[in-house]
C-alpha cells in the first residue's frame, strides 16, 4: 500500500468535483435491487466527500451493454436504491461528459451528489480510450476509486482517470487492500489457505501462486478429487478432472519444495446419488470409495484435523467450499471449519480473509459472516489477487 493516497490526504475540497468510481452493478428483481451490499460498501466514501463539501459525481457500470445504450441497463435503474441507502437525493446525469455534464455541475451545490449514466454505454470505457477518459476528467478536480471489484479491469474509469487527475483510494478500497495485504501481502505466519470449488482448471493460477506463499494449503470440493486421483486414489464416479492429475502432481511437488503442506481429505462423505440425505449416504476412508459412489464432502475426522491446523496458524485466506454445501448434509465440513475459523478469529489468534460468491454464501450459511476478519465481495478481482496478478485499477493509484 506504499504510495497509496486515501481520503485522509485530501485538503479542502469544498465546491470541488470528485469523480468517484463505485460498483453499482446490483442484482435486480422486479425492478429493484435484491442486494444492496455494494451500495453499503461505498456509502462511507460518498457521505464523507459530501460532508466535506465536494460535488460528488458517481461513475459506475451496470450489466454488459457492450457500448450500446439500453434503458434497462441505465444506472437510473438503481438510483432509487442508492438514494435509500444514502438517505440523500441524487441528481441523475444521462451523460458522462459534454454540455449536459457541465450544466448539471452548475446546478449542483457543494455536498450534492450526482450519478452519471452507465459508463459502459460508451465503447471508450472498456477500450480504455485516452480521449474518452480525458473527456470525463475535464469536469473533475480529483478522482476517487472505491470499486475494488472492478480493479482487475483496465478501463477508462478504473485506470485511465487515475493518470489524469489527483487519484485517491476510497474507504472501501482502502479497507479491502488493507485486509488483502494482511492475508497474503505481508501476513503473519503461519498462513493457511482453503481453496475449494468444482474444478482445478478454474483455480490453477491460484494454487500455483499460493504454494509459494502459504505454509498450509487445504484443498476441498471437487478439486480435491483430482488431487486424490493424482495420488492413485480411486474416486469412483466423483467429479474429477482426470486429465489434470499430472498438473495436480506438479503442484504438490512445487508445494513440497516450498515447504507448503497440502492437506487432502482422508475420510470422505459419499453417496450413489447427489440428493439431500440420500439412502446411500455413508462416511468412509478415501481408499474405500466404491465405483458407483461419488465424494460429496470432507469427512468429520479430516475436518477435525483441519481445525487443529488452523489453531496453529495466524492467518487464513479462504476461497471455495469444502463440499457440495448447497445440499444437506454435504454442508457439514464447510460449516464446521468455518465456525472453527470464526471462533479463532474472535479470540484474536487468527486473521481470516475470505472471498468469492460461493464462499460468501457458505459463510453466511454457517452463520459466521460477522465473525471473520474480512469478506471480499469482489469476485473476479479477488480471484486475480489470489493468483498474484497486478490489478490495473490498484496499480494506477500508486499502490
Amino acid at each position: 500500500m506504499a504510495g497509496l493516497k486515501t481520503l485522509d490526504d485530501l485538503g479542502d475540497v469544498t465546491g470541488k468535483v470528485a469523480l468517484v468510481r463505485v460498483d453499482l452493478n446490483l442484482p435486480m428483481q422486479e425492478g429493484r435491487a435484491s442486494d444492496l451490499t455494494r451500495v453499503e460498501a461505498v456509502k462511507p466514501t460518498i457521505l464523507e466527500l459530501s460532508e466535506k463539501g465536494a460535488k460528488v459525481i458517481l461513475l459506475a457500470h451496470f450489466g454488459r451493454p457492450k457500448g450500446q445504450r439500453s434503458s434497462v441497463l441505465s444506472t437510473s435503474m438503481v438510483q432509487g436504491d442508492v438514494e435509500r441507502v444514502l438517505d440523500k437525493e441524487i441528481m441523475f446525469i444521462p451523460e458522462v461528459s459534454g454540455p449536459v455534464v457541465v450544466q448539471s455541475l452548475g446546478i449542483l451545490r457543494a455536498g450534492d451528489i450526482g450519478l452519471m449514466d452507465n459508463v459502459r454505454f460508451w465503447p471508450g470505457e472498456e477500450a480504455n480510450d485516452p480521449e474518452f477518459a480525458k473527456a470525463i476528467a475535464a469536469n473533475g478536480d480529483f478522482y476517487v476509486n472505491d470499486a475494488f471489484s472492478a480493479a482487475h479491469r483496465a478501463h477508462a474509469t478504473t485506470q485511465g482517470l487515475a493518470h489524469l487527475l489527483p487519484a485517491y483510494a476510497g474507504r472501501a478500497m482502502e479497507k479491502e487492500l488493507t485486509a488483502l495485504d494482511a492475508a497474503l501481502g505481508n501476513p503473519e505466519a503461519p498462513v493457511a489457505a482453503v481453496v475449494g470449488g468444482a474444478k482445478v482448471s478454474t483455480k490453477l493460477d491460484v494454487l500455483k501462486n499460493l504454494v509459494g506463499k502459504v505454509q498450509h494449503l487445504i484443498i476441498g470440493g471437487g478439486m480435491a478429487n483430482t488431487f486424490l486421483a493424482a495420488k492413485g486414489v480411486d474416486v469412483g464416479k466423483s467429479l474429477c478432472e482426470h486429465d489434470l492429475t499430472g498438473t495436480a502432481t506438479q503442484i504438490m511437488e512445487e508445494a513440497d519444495r516450498a515447504g507448503c503442506t497440502v492437506h487432502l481429505p482422508y475420510d470422505v462423505v459419499v453417496a450413489k446419488e447427489f440428493a439431500p440425505n440420500p439412502p446411500s449416504l455413508r462416511t468412509c476412508n478415501v481408499h474405500e470409495v466404491a465405483e458407483d459412489e461419488m465424494i460429496l464432502d470432507v469427512g468429520p475426522l479430516a475436518v477435525e484435523a483441519l481445525g487443529d491446523v488452523l489453531k496453529t496458524c495466524r492467518t487464513l485466506v479462504w476461497n471455495g467450499p469444502l463440499g457440495a454445501f448447497e445440499t444437506e448434509p454435504f454442508d457439514a465440513a464447510t460449516v464446521a471449519l468455518a465456525r472453527t475459523a470464526a471462533a479463532l478469529t474472535q479470540e484474536g489468534s487468527l486473521v481470516s480473509v475470505a472471498g468469492g460468491g460461493d464462499t460468501i454464501a457458505a459463510l453466511a450459511h454457517a452463520g459466521v459472516t460477522d465473525d471473520v476478519t474480512y469478506i471480499s465481495t469482489a469476485g473476479g478481482a479477488f480471484l486475480e489477487w489470489m493468483e498474484g496478478k497486478e490489478l490495473p485499477g490498484v496499480a494506477a493509484l500508486g499502490a
